[in-house]
């Protein structure tokens, strides 16, 4: 075959490559069907490729892809069905399906961009609807971040109108939220040039939710000494345990002492769809804005973050602009001026496919279906002798215990060490924790690939190798 002329063309007509690409995904696929017993070290090939220098010439495409997929498999996969660290992702396969459509086109949501610009907005409206909140607006985002950053900015300009261009002019403004947000609000007040040391961290309850009448009590005595209160960002599933703060008292207090009222949802929001949990959400659509990320607990591959307000105009009054190389059409803004970020992937896409393939049932049953293995292992966990669990029940698919062996005098070092194995041991993956002072092991389903033997597995080997620890101080 005559090779093609001009730079950067493939060694291979692309229908191949493709048809090659094709078959690794298929592969990659069916190896997240089911666990695999050890996540395997870096091989040879994987430790030249490492080490090689800026390629000067080209290399046949089928073996560059090969590579890829050699080393996305020796990478740590979130999408695997004993992935419990943090709070993954699934990697839902019409989302990456999506993904390959939206980045072939490479649509740019900066602008008007036609059917993919009503697409984004249709979606912003089905992701309210599916989580109970009357949005008017929204915007897809590349996550947690960037959607608090955004919502903060907004209330920002609304308490100190005109703040975006003048500045703060040395006034004392002040954000609220439970002792256990997030670090992307802190991160978020910090670029906003509130700063972090006014970030009041609220106390929180017996089930680490944030307290209302404390809440009160702090807004009250900041404005009594002159402090202007921004916003009050409320947590629905914290990271650390999946606390919901109480929607609805906060959103009293908030509506009393007229403060934008923020609900940072980034991991729990997908279960106020579903029956078994709605009540605890009550108050959420009383919020000025929220955040959720569709690719931690709607399963979508990253990245796939949401704004969405109640206002329609809060967005524009932060963000909006005239410039001469972004001019108006009919007087219709842009995607730009309500959004933080101008050259935008479509990542709405394949949120969109998403709730066409399967529709909104199948995520509330595979969310409820997380819920019940979340109190699975807390319920299991509770009734053995070697291991120990919170007080009170998970709020949401987030479930600590501790390994608790007779004989282990510093249970903080012996789960930290036990966290460490089942990471080296590969047939689990999870995280420790620091919660109150103690280290606990944190695991968290949000994989609708997860099943109650994967649930159980986790026990059994946290056990196997907490034992080992305990006995002969190593897990070898």
């Amino acid at each position: 075959m005559t090779a093609p002329d001009g730079p950067l063309r493939l060694d291979a007509p692309r229908e191949d490559a493709l048809e090659h690409a094709a078959r690794l995904v298929a592969d990659a696929w069916r190896s997240f069907d089911r666990f695999r017993p050890e996540e395997p070290p870096l091989d040879e090939r994987v430790r030249r490729l490492l080490e090689s220098a800026l390629p000067a010439n080209p290399s046949p495409v089928h073996d560059v892809l090969d590579d890829a997929a050699r080393i996305l498999d020796e990478s740590i996969a979130q999408a695997r069905p004993r992935y419990f660290a943090f709070i993954g992702s699934s990697g839902l396969e019409i989302g990456t399906l999506g993904d390959f459509l939206a980045h072939s086109y490479d649509i740019n949501l900066a602008v008007d961009a036609r059917a993919a610009t009503q697409i984004e907005d249709q979606a912003v409206g089905w992701v309210g609807e599916f989580i109970g909140f009357p949005a008017s607006a929204g915007a897809f985002t590349s996550g947690g971040t960037v959607s608090n950053v955004t919502a903060i900015a907004a209330a920002r300009e609304r308490a100190l109108p005109g703040s975006r261009h003048a500045g703060l002019g040395g006034r004392r403004l002040a954000v609220y939220c439970s002792q256990e947000v997030h670090y992307s609000v802190t991160r978020a007040i910090e670029l906003l040039g509130i700063g972090s040391d006014n970030l009041r961290a609220v106390e929180i309850d017996g089930l680490r939710r944030m307290r209302p009448d404390a809440l009160d009590r702090a807004i009250a005595e900041d404005v009594a000494a002159g402090v202007i209160p921004v916003a009050v960002v409320a947590t629905a599933g914290t990271t650390l345990t999946g606390a919901i703060d109480p929607l609805d008292r906060v959103s009293d207090v908030c509506e009393a002492h007229g403060v934008w009222l923020h609900v940072d949802g980034a991991y729990g929001l997908p279960a106020a769809s579903v029956p078994s949990r709605i009540e605890m959400f009550a108050g959420l659509a009383r919020a000025d804005s929220c955040s959720v990320d569709a690719h931690k607990w709607l399963y979508l591959p990253k990245a796939c973050g949401v704004v969405l307000v109640r206002d329609d105009r809060a967005l524009a009054s932060a963000f909006s602009h005239e410039q001469g190389y972004l001019p108006h059409q009919q007087h219709e803004l842009h995607a730009a001026d309500i959004t933080l970020e101008y050259s935008r992937p479509f990542r709405a896409l394949k949120l969109w496919l998403a709730f066409r393939a399967h529709g909104a049932a199948q995520f509330r049953e595979a969310i409820e279906r997380n819920l019940a293995e979340a109190d699975l292992l807390y319920r299991r966990a509770q009734h053995t002798e070697d291991f120990e669990v919170m007080e009170a029940p998970p709020q949401l698919s987030i479930a600590p215990l501790r390994h608790v062996p007779p004989d282990v005098t510093d249970l903080n070092a012996h789960n930290q060490a036990l966290a460490e194995a089942i990471q080296a041991d590969g047939r689990v993956y999870l995280a420790p924790a620091l919660i109150d002072d103690e280290v606990w092991l944190r695991p968290c389903f949000v994989n609708y690939r997860t099943t109650d033997d994967d649930v159980l597995a986790l026990l059994e080997v946290a056990r196997e190798l907490g034992e080992r620890l305990a006995r002969t101080g190593s897990a070898a």
